[in-house]
């Protein structure tokens, strides 16, 4: 299932968030959605989920249209925030059957998969804990897991490791790989520049919300002019950033 971003722009009074954007999410990919803060990230983000309407350009998902066809997409999305959107009075479990029951899931279907993601997080403890008492850390993994039990075509992850341990990364890396490779696709929005470098596929990059740069870590490295650089050191030369940052070290250096 592809999913396209054509021209999209969003003001906010006179402020442009984000300007004439357009990108497609192919099948099969991890499209990495990078950029400095205030760069239109987010804000691309509740665009293609329909939290937001567009002043300009369009969204397909699947071939619908989040503003006018939000059922549909909501069908065949999963969505992980940077902040858990969890109701806090609910236990971790009256959320899954929730979600399974919003999904079409049979309880058999819903519960292995359960079970599954239950074991694979360590998370099968806090099942009926009330969330509002949970760690930041737990509470994110209600929330992928909510995300992930009717294995959405589109996945799209705003800052989802936020709170994680490292083991949690680590499985949430591996589960995001066979997402990939069931054919789905994923949008990964993130400021942790290493791991998009080792997630995504093809990786765009915003500023002042723009598009500045798309392509693969090769591809990137090429149009920066840095055969080999990483992914933090492509970023900040597209950004106009690295002449700001080696005077900050200078001086740092100076003043030690």
């Amino acid at each position: 299932m592809a999913t396209t971003v054509d021209h999209l722009t969003k003001r906010f009074g006179d402020l442009v968030a984000v300007n004439d954007l357009s990108f497609e999410i192919r099948p099969g990919e991890v499209f990495g959605l990078i950029g400095p803060n205030g760069s239109g990230k987010t804000t691309t983000v509740r665009m293609i989920l329909g939290l937001l309407e567009p002043d300009g350009g369009q969204v397909s998902v699947g071939g619908f249209d989040p503003q006018a066809e939000p059922l549909e997409v909501k069908r065949s999305v999963g969505y992980v925030a940077e902040e858990p959107i969890l109701y806090q009075a609910m236990t971790p479990r009256e959320v899954y059957e929730f979600v399974a029951s919003v999904r079409g899931l049979d309880a058999a279907t819903a519960q292995e998969r359960l079970d599954r993601y239950l074991d694979s997080f360590d998370a099968g403890s806090a099942v009926d804990t009330v969330i509002a008492t949970l760690s930041r850390g737990n509470k994110q993994k209600v929330q992928i897991i909510a995300a992930l039990l009717h294995q959405p075509e589109l996945l799209i992850l705003d800052e989802p490791l936020m709170g994680l341990d490292a083991k949690a990364v680590r499985v949430f890396k591996e589960i995001v790989a066979l997402h990939r490779e069931r054919g789905c696709s994923v949008l990964f929005s993130t400021h942790i520049l290493e791991i998009a470098a080792e997630l995504c596929t093809r990786i765009a990059i915003l500023n002042k919300g723009r598009l500045i740069a798309i392509g693969t870590v090769a591809e990137l490295q090429q149009r920066a002019q840095a055969a080999g650089a990483s992914l933090e050191d492509v970023f900040l030369r597209l950004t106009d950033q690295d002449a700001s940052v080696q005077a900050i070290v200078r001086q740092l250096r100076e003043e030690a």
